[in-house]
């Protein structure tokens, strides 16, 4: 007999069906075929090398880094490097790089390349923070298409064979969207494909993603257009590529805590259905295995920090467990980790409440600051200033 949460997935299976063999194409990134057609977003403080090893561990895909400043990397900070450092078993590499000067982002590119050795370079234009708008950096870039072309083709030139795409929002806010000549831009400049998160910068990550834009894209450009926003279950991905037409999807907070939705993607677009969700002995396995995955990585004091905001998120909506989970996010020490999940039940059944709920960045809306004058100037292509980036944004 299903449980709820067993019958609740059964029931999205049912109103979105699998794939059928021949219904989607693998898209193809320059030399990198891309199935299934499914992308881990870069998510800074998140998508290090445990995490993209865990999510990997449940399904092929393309596993994209956290975010790197070009300026950073291009004189090779050790931060930066570290940041930039694949463990061994991944393949392809794929990494997330955010400059806003050609010559930086260019000079980025050639230590990827040349040094670090990667697959795939994504350069992302969707930052709607605002200490980094404000300087006209982020979402702002695309606002002036001369000076991103000039980014692009610096990334596009260096990086020879290797492919580079694009991350972006719709715009600054309804009234300045920025996403079709954005696409245009990326596809004029040489890009193998373009990523949509389909809001603004002023929604940031409120309310519904608008996945009628990334329809818009896709019947703009000619290069593949993955899509980004509101994909929390593996239906949510065929629904998004049935009415859109994009040739895959992007994976952001849909799997925060929730590392398997890699293993539903696979099945959707093999023409299975998904497993049930595991229960919480299940999720226990999954758990220690990230800490102990990133104990290896980065040391235990480090791994254990980053590991606590997952623990929560593991057992977000969990019944009775929200006294465990406070506990869990204030652990010290892996050890500590052992005893806490020792004293859980083992077959709690995964809650119904907990298979769409947002976890990570859940921002409201805001209004987006951009440099005084920056609108009246929108053919400049000179490079805003160093303060116009941040290691740890995003898009």
């Amino acid at each position: 007999m299903q449980n709820p949460a067993q019958q609740a997935v059964s029931e999205v299976n049912q109103a979105v069906p699998p794939a059928v063999s021949g219904e989607f194409n693998p898209p193809q990134l320059g030399r990198l075929t891309l199935w299934p057609p499914v992308v881990l977003a870069p998510m800074a403080g998140i998508t290090n090398a445990p995490f993209r090893r865990l999510c990997r561990h449940f399904g092929a895909g393309l596993y994209v880094s956290e975010m790197i400043t070009a300026r950073f990397l291009a004189s090779r900070e050790p931060r930066a490097l570290r940041q930039a450092a694949f463990h061994e078993s991944e393949s392809p590499r794929s990494i997330q790089l955010y400059g806003v000067d050609p010559y930086h982002v260019g000079e980025a590119v050639a230590v990827l390349r040349e040094e670090i050795g990667v697959d795939h370079i994504d350069l992302n234009f969707g930052c709607p923070v605002r200490k980094v708008t404000k300087k006209g950096g982020g979402a702002a870039i695309p606002l002036k298409p001369r000076l991103l072309g000039n980014i692009v083709r610096a990334a596009v030139s260096r990086a020879g064979e290797i492919p580079v795409t694009l991350k972006f929002r719709v715009g600054i806010d309804d009234s300045l969207p920025t996403y079709l000549s954005t696409g245009r831009v990326a596809e004029e400049e040489g890009c193998a494909a373009v990523a949509l998160h389909a809001r603004t910068a002023a929604q940031y990550y409120d309310g519904e993603a608008r996945w009628d834009f990334i329809r818009r894209l896709k019947e703009t450009v000619r290069i593949p257009v993955l899509g980004n926003g509101d994909i929390w279950e593996a239906g949510d991905a065929l629904r998004m590529m049935r009415q859109t037409g994009c040739d895959g999807v992007v994976i952001g907070r849909g799997c925060l805590g929730r590392p398997w939705l890699f293993r539903d993607l696979a099945a959707v677009f093999e023409g299975r259905n998904p497993g049930n969700p595991p229960n919480s002995g299940e999720i226990a396995k999954i758990m220690r295995l990230q800490l102990q995955m990133s104990v290896d990585w980065f040391g235990e004091r480090l791994a254990v920090s980053t590991f606590r905001k997952h623990a929560h998120w593991y057992l977000k909506d969990f019944p009775d467990l929200k006294p465990l989970r406070d506990r869990l996010v204030r652990i010290t020490a892996q050890a500590e980790l052992d005893t806490l999940l020792g004293e859980m039940k083992p077959d709690i059944p995964f809650p119904v409440n907990a298979l769409r709920v947002p976890r990570g960045k859940t921002n409201p809306p805001q209004k987006v600051q951009l440099p005084p004058g920056y609108l009246d100037q929108l053919d400049d292509d000179r490079p805003p200033g160093a303060d116009a980036e941040d290691m740890t944004s995003g898009g």
